[in-house]
């Protein structure tokens, strides 16, 4: 029987069309020999299939200047494809998996991830269940404590190396490598949740392992009470925010209007279950004025539109993407400000409801 290829890696992407420059989001399977890309995840049939023998692929791509975090993938018979990612380190990711798959291909060798699991076994005896709870005893277990990083305090929260330590001086692993491999079961189980853009792109397979074993990758307990305040990007004014429960992230962004292409200041609130981005007139009401449904969404930056008004030097939008294919375009007051929306958007489009 002829073995299935293996999913390297997947997600939504934005990707160029073949005939017309429309740019449109895309469920995006890189195969051990080719990508196949669908309109949505749960479709069962893909819309193309892209071989990878043969192919070539290019990194930054300044083919399309308003578009950032492009790379564009020339195949066998010269035909290009173009596909944009969310942010640098995820472009990077695709790239590089990409440019292993084709190595092995021309080489004929089979794809292999580096894995944590090399010569490593785990006691058949251990309760993942059991573990969790030992590990939130108030006394015995991991102290939870108030971390700050990049002007966010996270509450109820811990690092990732004082798992480890906790899981080697209770134990339950023989060593830090399978300590990590066991926090990695944890994670994948729901036990811990990842806090934070470090732990949280590696969970998100943007690393070698998807826990990390870092004083600056911080985890949570999901019923603590995890909760993370944020800091206004002013230097002269800081305004603590508070996000709790399912409040992810907010603030106020510049949003355009699909009638008359105005720009207008809105508060936006971004929640993960359901999976939305509601927005709100900044001057009060707790009624929204609308909502973008993120489930399924893609997410990028761009870099100019013709019909954009300018509030100062820096024009740092980005642009969502619905699964209905409507265009939704924001402008952040920052670079790293639109880069940490845009983080966190994509993690609630993948796991919200």
């Amino acid at each position: 029987m002829e073995r299935e290829p293996m999913r390297i890696r997947e997600g939504y992407l934005v990707k160029k069309g073949s005939m017309f420059n429309t740019w449109k989001p895309m469920w995006v399977v890189l195969l051990e020999d080719g990508i196949e890309f669908y309109k949505r995840k749960a479709d069962n049939s893909p819309k193309g299939m892209i071989p990878l023998k043969g192919s070539s692929i290019h990194s930054p791509c300044q083919d399309f200047g308003k578009r950032m975090f492009v790379f564009k993938l020339t195949v066998a018979k010269q035909q290009d494809h173009f596909f944009q990612a969310a942010y640098l380190e995820e472009r990077d990711a695709w790239v590089r998996d990409i440019k292993k798959a084709i190595h092995h291909i021309d080489g004929g060798q089979r794809f292999a991830r580096k894995s944590t699991r090399k010569s490593i076994r785990l006691p058949e005896t251990i309760n993942l269940s059991a573990l969790y709870l030992s590990m939130k005893d108030p006394e015995k277990g991991i102290k939870e404590l108030k971390l700050e990083k990049d002007k966010r305090v996270f509450n109820h929260c811990f690092t990732g190396t004082c798992v480890i330590d906790w899981l080697v001086s209770s134990s339950s692993v023989r060593n830090r490598r399978e300590g990590l491999l066991l926090a990695s079961s944890l994670l994948s189980e729901g036990y811990l949740q990842p806090a934070g853009d470090t732990s949280k792109a590696a969970a998100e397979g943007l690393s070698d392992t998807p826990f990390l074993d870092l004083s600056d990758a911080y985890y949570y307990f999901p019923d603590s009470g995890f909760f993370c305040e944020g800091y206004s990007s002013d230097d002269d004014v800081v305004l603590k925010e508070e996000f709790r429960g399912t409040i992810v992230k907010q603030g106020c962004l510049l949003k355009q209007g699909h009638r008359r292409k105005n720009w207008k200041v809105r508060k936006f609130v971004l929640r993960d279950d359901p999976a939305y981005l509601h927005y709100y007139d900044p001057a009060g009401g707790e009624e929204p004025l609308g909502a973008i449904h993120l489930r399924g969404c893609v997410v990028t930056a761009v870099e100019d539109m013709p019909d954009t008004k300018k509030h100062d030097d820096d024009n740092i939008l980005f642009e969502i993407i619905t699964a209905n294919e409507i265009h939704y375009y924001l402008q952040a007051a920052s670079s790293t400000e639109r880069t940490e929306w845009i983080k966190a958007i994509q993690s609630v489009a993948r796991t919200g409801k």
